[in-house]
């Protein structure tokens, strides 16, 4: 396990970036990294530029000033799990159909999923736990069944990157902390880098290893004391 004092190498940097509409910037002449391995959390009020700040991560937004670099890997590999609307709730297709889409943007000229493809779904839908509803209809499962399938399908397009956008909206309790516990597993276990948008301050000081918080008057950046997975790992977990 590394430590926060050691070097690791920068998948994401952003330089004096800038961002926002017609009207002006919401976000002005920001800078930092995120490293392979981390696990970054980013919060603030409404209207302070967090699902903004996601889009141009992801490609989806131009930066007014500045640059965002990638290193290693592409944007187009980036696993996204957005935010559920109602229409999406109520998509007609299977947990499996709705998995494997996470391919979609990697067929290219090809027609049709590959072998390895549709084993690396049916992979990502037993990780979440959602084998025993491969075939059951996405609209016809609770909410924090479909968050799970959706992060499956995340995974899928992801190579070294998650980038979740308040993932836990609108979960009971419950759900809300198996969906933590679950992309926490992901974090550690497999090394996935998690970039996640998240009201809740509870994630950014228990689980990420770095804070971004922005505000109406600019940002600021902050590695919590202890993050859970440190306390655990001192506790023998």
């Amino acid at each position: 396990m590394q430590s926060v004092g050691e070097t690791r190498m920068a998948l994401i940097e952003c330089k004096n970036l800038s961002l926002g509409y017609e009207n002006g910037a919401i976000i002005k002449s920001m800078s930092f990294r995120i490293n392979a391995g981390e696990y970054l959390c980013i919060e603030g009020e409404n209207g302070a530029g967090k699902s903004t700040l996601i889009k141009a991560i992801l490609g989806l937004k131009k930066p007014l000033g500045g640059e965002i670099i990638l290193d290693g890997v592409k944007q187009s590999e980036l696993g996204y799990l957005p935010q559920q609307t109602h229409v999406q709730r109520d998509f007609p297709a299977s947990v499996y159909e709705v998995v494997i889409s996470g391919f979609a943007g990697g067929l290219g000229s090809r027609f049709f999923y590959s072998k390895k493809e549709k084993e690396l779904a049916l992979a990502a839908i037993e990780r979440l736990g959602m084998s025993e509803f491969v075939h059951r209809c996405y609209r016809d499962l609770s909410g924090g069944q479909q968050q799970r399938v959706l992060l499956a399908r995340a995974i899928c397009g992801a190579k070294k990157i998650l980038v979740l956008d308040e993932p836990v909206a609108g979960l009971d309790p419950a759900a809300t902390r198996n969906m933590y516990d679950i992309i926490s597993e992901l974090n550690r276990r497999e090394g996935l880098t998690i970039i996640m948008v998240s009201h809740d301050v509870e994630v950014a000081t228990g689980y990420a290893t770095q804070v971004l918080k922005l505000t109406s008057d600019g940002y600021s950046i902050f590695r919590p004391r202890q993050t859970k997975q440190q306390k655990s790992e001192r506790r023998g977990e």
